[in-house]
């Protein structure tokens, strides 16, 4: 059966505006940005004008921008001479006054002439953040061979004309990651009017086959150790050099300065030349030597292959980078001659330096109590690919562990990071415990912004503050307890899981405190909002098609748009073709190259069979994928979110009594009526001066921009009739079971297909919110000194057993469990010395024999002298005996 699901053409595309823009006699000073929509707020009156073909469309386009500008903000225009034209040149992104530089331009057909010209597109888009790849320019030829590329307004490489002439750009060494923005000049330097943008990556991101690869890894990183020696090999694509000679250089990295201070730098400098004028073969090998003694105090670095037409260590040329690792290969023969001294020296340092930084332990959040929790709180926690479990659970460094993740965002002073570990049995594993648990991070791995200083360099500030002093203390010498004690694992007492809200099928709404409602409007609505960070989620509901082509009367999210403070805009839509197509400040965004993404305030991901994820700065995440030819949606909002969101997702607080709020802070019954929760909906239409969507289709137009925000005259299906004897309805029992939302898209599109993509996205979400339901621990427990424990699960009633070493006898509880309260039961129990309690027992038995004989003698002088009339003996002697028992009790 065909699904039902969106004709084509009716979203995403369909058609462009006609009209000659040529005749426009006026020119605007605008300030607008590619995060805009295509219709901005623009100062300009109604531009007097000679339509040529211009359509309906064009008229409508042209009043809009008009009214919009005279409402706003007034002019500011200057008229310009009749027949002028507007160029691209030092404006792509900027809409102008008789066209636009912008990138929805072509889609609506009203580009200035020369966009293509200045408005660079270049392949590939992405390379990383060391530099050296080498950026095509597609779409622009050039008539001159003198070529200037500049990167972040400073940043100048050369480039050069192919015999094609077609132009190309170095990128440079950059100390971040994200989409940066470049220029080109064809005049030496003196302007440059061509611009576009590059994705500079975190370097183990980039794919292997673009870099070099150091054969063995291992044997390099332990090169010089106990058996460790020989040649080391290292091999490449040599297509990827045109060059027919190479050479291979030696790079270090350091930070230097004050940490945490104004005067802490970050810099990767050319050490020395491995090798000149080596044939271009691909493979290189070689016996290493022990560094000059200059050299050797850099243990952490990377190698570089450039054409040898270039000079030693000359900065921004087409060269090809190994991975970072350790330089044990090049150490001094202070290393070769005593490898685990010289590593303990090094352990010893990094421990003293260590004490002198501040506690970022403090800042960092902890860890998911569960594995199930850790893999659902995608908006916070995402896979360490160290540690994978749906590759394998190859965990090198973590022996004992099936997954590892990592936190997404660094903390907020120290931009420190965290990682979590967990076993076959989903417990979380700590370095306490197993050299497996996971260990947190001085400097995040994936870096934070604004970068460009330590601790905050992608992936490097990590390398040199938790990654070689692993080296220093675990793996090139027998001291790992000083590294464990400065990165112990966190444990998960103060986790708080996120609350999970989703939409989908027809479309159907589970709110943050678990209330569930249809709603079938037709247009662009709040699903939710917050004050606590101006996060703004909205989406668009499209009229289905029954699988014979007839519109339905129900309707489905077909886009999703999204923004946190000043975030990036990123927009999730079904394309013509209904496959997901992302835009990222109204661009389409090519995954081709990369499925992850640093953007402004946001991380964007993208799976191979197209399930994007957005985690924003604040922790909030937002999952979107395609289900059936409708998107199902999930929002992910972490705790401090509370009493701080409306929107038709409702007022995350636990109380579900104000779920359905409207705009004016009146609310409904739980219990409304279809109807009831259709003007509910409605009410949370978003207008054109907040939306976030993209309109850059004559249909989008047509639709959501020109039209009503919440179509008025659409009215759905309510209440869905179940015929016994329609033969869907026996189907639908086998597919849906006793679901009721595939039911009721079963009957309202009669399709088997949506409903059952409903079915799967209803359970989802059920054990989304299983997963995530809160865990109690009650901490970790250390073994007695002299014993040892049995159990490392530390949650809602674990059971931790306690067994002393031979010799000793434990005193306290054998066994503790954890209670509901978070608190373990019983008393922590110790190891006694055998020894020491029998003579313990000995003594006190000594002792109280040797006080028995005392106070029975005294007693008998007592009564013998009291016979004697001696009242001042009797009246002395028990004061002593007295002080004597109460010693002993004391004592015992």
């Amino acid at each position: 059966m065909k699904e039902a699901g969106w004709q084509r053409g009716r979203w995403g595309g369909g058609g462009e505006l006609g009209g000659d823009f040529t005749a426009f006699s006026f020119s605007c000073s605008l300030h607008l940005t590619e995060k805009q929509t295509v219709f901005p707020d623009i100062p300009c009156p109604l531009p007097a004008f000679t339509p040529h073909t211009q359509t309906k469309n064009l008229w409508h386009f042209l009043l809009l921008l008009t009214e919009t500008v005279l409402s706003e903000t007034g002019s500011n225009c200057t008229s310009a001479p009749s027949g002028a034209q507007d160029s691209c040149s030092h404006q792509c992104g900027e809409l102008l006054g008789t066209c636009s530089c912008q990138v929805t331009c072509q889609s609506l057909g009203i580009c200035c002439r020369d966009y293509n010209e200045f408005c660079l597109q270049i392949s590939p888009y992405s390379g990383s953040l060391m530099g050296g790849k080498d950026i095509l320019i597609e779409n622009t030829a050039f008539n001159t061979s003198v070529i200037m590329c500049r990167f972040k307004k400073k940043i100048k490489t050369s480039g050069y004309v192919g015999k094609d002439g077609k132009a190309h750009c170095i990128s440079p060494l950059l100390y971040e990651t994200g989409f940066i923005h470049f220029e080109v000049s064809t005049d030496d330097g003196l302007t440059f009017p061509y611009s576009g943008t590059w994705l500079s990556v975190h370097h183990s991101k980039v794919p292997d086959g673009e870099k070099c690869t150091l054969v063995n890894e291992t044997k390099w990183q332990y090169y010089g150790t106990h058996n460790i020696d020989g040649n080391l090999t290292l091999t490449w694509t040599h297509q990827a050099l045109t060059a027919t000679h190479i050479n291979i250089e030696v790079w270090g990295y350091q930070e230097t300065g004050d940490s945490y201070s104004e005067n802490w730098f970050a810099k990767w400098e050319y050490l020395y030349t491995l090798a000149r004028e080596t044939p271009n073969t691909g493979t290189f090998s070689f016996i290493p030597v022990p560094a000059k003694a200059n050299y050797s105090t850099w243990d952490f670095g990377i190698l570089r292959i450039t054409p040898s037409t270039y000079s030693d260590g000359q900065s921004n040329t087409p060269s090809i980078w190994s991975s970072e690792h350790a330089l044990a290969w090049h150490l001094g023969e202070d290393f070769r001659n005593d490898p685990i001294a010289w590593a303990t020296a090094k352990c010893l340092e990094w421990d003293r330096k260590e004490e002198k930084l501040p506690n970022f332990l403090e800042e960092i959040i902890d860890c998911p109590c569960t594995l199930s929790q850790a893999r659902a709180d995608t908006g916070r926690f995402h896979t360490d690919y160290g540690c994978d479990i749906e590759k394998g659970s190859v965990c090198t460094y973590h022996p004992g562990a099936v997954h590892c993740v990592r936190a997404i965002q660094a903390s907020p002073v120290y931009a420190a990071g965290q990682q979590c570990c967990y076993d076959s049995t989903g417990a979380q594993i700590l370095t306490q415990d197993s050299t497996g648990g996971s260990t947190p991070d001085r400097g995040h791995d994936w870096g934070s912004p604004p970068f460009m200083k330590p601790p905050r360099i992608p992936g490097f500030s990590h390398w040199l503050y938790d990654v070689i002093s692993f080296y220093y203390c675990c793996l090139w010498s027998d001291n790992c307890h000083f590294y464990m004690k400065n990165r112990p694992s966190s444990d998960c007492r103060t986790y708080r899981p996120p609350q999970a809200a989703s939409a989908f099928g027809d479309p159907h709404f589970l709110t943050f405190d678990g209330l569930n409602f249809t709603f079938k409007g037709q247009g662009e609505y709040m699903l939710v909002e917050s004050d606590l960070t101006s996060l703004r989620v909205q989406g668009r509901t499209q009229q289905a098609h029954f699988p014979n082509g007839t519109e339905a009367q129900v309707t489905g999210l077909s886009a999703v748009a999204m923004q946190e403070n000043n975030s990036d805009v990123i927009e999730v839509r079904y394309s013509e073709d209904l496959n997901l197509e992302v835009l990222l400040n109204q661009k389409v965004v090519n995954f081709s190259e990369q499925r992850w993404m640093d953007l402004k305030g946001l991380f964007l991901h993208s799976t191979a069979d197209q399930k994007i994820t957005v985690m924003f700065s604040s922790g909030s995440g937002v999952q979107i994928r395609g289900s059936g030819g409708f998107l199902t949606l999930t929002v992910l909002l972490p705790d401090k979110f509370m009493n701080h969101t409306q929107g038709l997702f409702g007022v995350m607080n636990g109380n579900t009594e104000d779920e359905y709020t409207f705009k004016n802070k009146t609310t409904i019954s739980v219990n409304a009526s279809p109807q009831q929760l259709f003007e509910f909906g409605a009410n949370w239409a978003v207008e054109n001066g907040t939306s976030l969507f993209t309109y850059d289709t004559e249909f989008l137009l047509n639709n959501f921009f020109y039209g009503e925000k919440h179509n008025t005259s659409f009215l759905p299906v309510f209440f869905p009739y179940e015929d016994p004897a329609d033969p869907l309805v026996k189907e639908m029992v086998l597919v849906c079971e006793s679901d009721p939302f595939c039911r009721f898209d079963v009957l309202t599109t009669r399709s088997l297909q949506v409903g059952n993509f409903t079915r799967l996205s209803h359970q989802n979400h059920k054990q989304l919110v299983e997963n995530l339901k809160p865990v109690i621990s009650c901490g970790w427990l250390d073994h007695p000194t002299n014993g040892r424990k049995d159990g490392t699960n530390y949650l809602l009633g674990s059971t931790i057993h306690f067994i002393c070493n031979q010799g000793y006898e434990l005193i306290g509880s054998k066994e503790i469990i954890c209670q509901v309260t978070g608190v373990w039961s019983g008393d922590i129990p110790n190891c006694i010395l055998r020894t020491d309690i029998k003579q313990v027992i000995l003594l006190g038995c000594v002792f109280g024999i040797v006080g028995l004989a005392v106070l029975a003698r005294l007693t008998f002088l007592c009564r013998k002298k009291g016979h004697k009339g001696n009242q001042k003996l009797v009246s002395e002697v028990p004061v002593t005996s007295q002080q004597e028992r109460m010693k002993f009790q004391r004592r015992f």
